[in-house]
């Protein structure tokens, strides 16, 4: 049933707590912004389904934007509007740039006080019911018009609208192939409007099983692929405090069955970023902890092919924009190159250009194995259990010393391929201690050829030299699979090797035996 303006209004005038609750999340009296003077370039739509949200629908279309292009939904943040969300933060740059639509729903006053998106209402955050359906409902009259591509569907928002963004990946996973919440909240944080004070500051603190379950809960029996996540939160936000994007990683990496132990770790524009990726290698989450930042958006207003925004109340210039990653990590951007304004549907326009192809390499069983070697790498020797028990790294209960090597056979690459990305995939199978004690670090060397003298596993890969040191990193894991971080050096002509060791030799039993053969692999993704 339509949800009228008196109903909704008569929801929070019995609860006295919901007008400072919406004030403390966003500021008080934010005005939002004056929407950019444009040609009627943002629009707003009506008819678009029952509606039982009572949102308004505002969209963005490139001209000439044809059929079969992506789709990305933003959700504005308290006291903001549609209108004070596309332009400020990027998105019709990128719309214009990279070729997508983008949809802007809106909430009413009448739904909110100020404005926010009800995620802390069990009417609006269930599948089939109140907010989150209206915005489907939208997003169904979006590919209705448009005919716009049902697998390339994301979604994003701040705040009010990043704790929406997690609700509409929660609710409808076969709609949303990914998502951005921006100072957000995890999903069914809160479900009346005290539960969202602690929410919101100083944090609700469940175990990653119990948070994934809330999402499970949103969409019983669904067994298809669940959207990717890429978390944004400033390191100085009083608002949403920073515990909320720690739970949010949680709950989404709990609900692609990973860990949440960072995969690898890097800065960008000197901020920190992670990267966790599931059993397969996928990338399911990533991080943005914006260090200094408050409560907002992040932009970096220029011309730049980098740069977007325009900085004002809750849209903050932290040299760093935030729709330019995001849109990189849904792979919006033409693999990192923003393309040129015009028709992305063009012959040779850099919007049509194919997707990097991947190729995935077992391991040549024959050629794996381990060798074991003092603390200093004297009197390296081959281990011997490897037919029964994998192949061995760190220290084992000799007091020894073990490093693991793969061979890939990597030869069936195009010799000019440009290795975009790759990583190693392995499976463990036994071990005692804990490899990762006191930040030890579990590293890949490569070598785009053999380490040693030939490619089986001899006593001279030990110490022989890499193409690459330390080429990427191996979080800790207890169980299952796990993949390293990303690197491209991989050979085209022949065989490429991976030597796994720990930096630092452990002063006691610390090892893991991990399965050979097809149970390890190299995943290489080129153009």
């Amino acid at each position: 049933m339509h949800r009228t303006r008196t109903t909704r209004t008569r929801r929070f005038s019995t609860t006295g707590l919901l007008l400072a609750l919406l004030v403390t999340l966003l500021g008080v009296g934010g005005p939002g912004f004056v929407p950019v003077a444009r040609a009627a370039s943002l629009t707003e739509v009506t008819g678009f389904g029952s509606n039982p949200g009572n949102l308004r629908m505002f969209r963005y279309v490139p001209d000439g934007l044809p059929a079969g292009r992506p789709l990305v939904v933003a959700m504005h943040g308290c006291t903001q509007s549609a209108a004070a969300y596309d332009t400020e933060t990027g998105w019709t740059k990128w719309a214009d740039q990279w070729g997508f639509a983008l949809l802007l729903p809106q909430q009413q006053s009448g739904n909110n006080l100020n404005s926010c998106f009800n995620w802390f209402e069990s009417g609006d955050i269930g599948r089939g019911a109140g907010e989150a359906l209206s915005i489907k409902q939208m997003t169904d009259r979006m590919k209705t018009d448009l005919g716009s591509d049902a697998a390339r569907v994301y979604a994003t928002g701040l705040s009010a609208g990043a704790a929406m963004t997690n609700v509409v990946l929660a609710a409808y996973p076969d709609v949303f192939s990914a998502g951005a919440p921006v100072a957000g909240l995890p999903y069914a944080c809160a479900t009346s409007v005290l539960a969202a004070y602690t929410c919101m500051n100083p944090g609700t603190n469940l175990t990653p099983a119990a948070w994934a379950d809330k999402v499970r809960g949103a969409y019983p029996g669904y067994t298809g692929r669940r959207p990717s996540v890429s978390v944004w939160q400033g390191t100085n936000d009083t608002t949403v405090v920073p515990a909320n994007m720690r739970e949010t990683v949680e709950q989404w990496t709990a609900v692609h069955g990973t860990d949440a132990t960072a995969d690898t770790t890097d800065t960008v524009a000197g901020h920190p970023h992670a990267v966790y990726r599931d059993g397969a290698g996928r990338a399911v989450v990533e991080t943005y902890s914006l260090t200094g930042m408050g409560h907002g958006q992040p932009v970096d207003p220029g011309t730049g092919a980098e740069q977007c925004g325009t900085a004002g109340a809750y849209i903050l210039d932290v040299n760093l924009c935030a729709s330019y990653r995001i849109g990189q990590f849904w792979g919006l951007g033409g693999g990192g190159t923003p393309e040129e304004p015009g028709d992305p549907g063009d012959p040779g326009d850099p919007g049509e250009e194919e997707p990097p192809r991947t190729a995935v390499f077992p391991s040549l069983g024959a050629d794996d194995g381990y060798v074991k070697a003092s603390a200093t790498g004297g009197g390296p020797s081959v281990g011997t259990l490897e037919g029964s028990l994998g192949v061995a790294v760190g220290r084992g209960t000799d007091a020894l010393h073990n490093r693991a090597l793969f061979s890939f056979d990597t030869s069936s690459l195009p010799d000019g391929a440009t290795v975009k990305r790759a990583y190693v995939t392995v499976a463990r199978a036994s071990g005692a201690g804990d490899p990762w004690a006191s930040g030890n670090r579990l590293v890949l060397d490569i070598r785009t050829g053999c380490f040693g003298a030939s490619c089986t596993t001899g006593t001279d890969d030990w110490a022989a030299a890499a193409s690459v040191s330390a080429a990427a990193e191996f979080g800790a894991f207890s169980s299952g699979t796990k993949a390293s971080g990303d690197f491209t050096a991989v050979n085209r002509t022949g065989v490429t090797q991976a030597r796994l060791r720990l930096l630092n030799a452990p002063a006691s039993t610390a090892y893991v035996f991990l399965r050979s053969g097809a149970d390890a692999t190299l995943t290489v993704e080129w153009e």
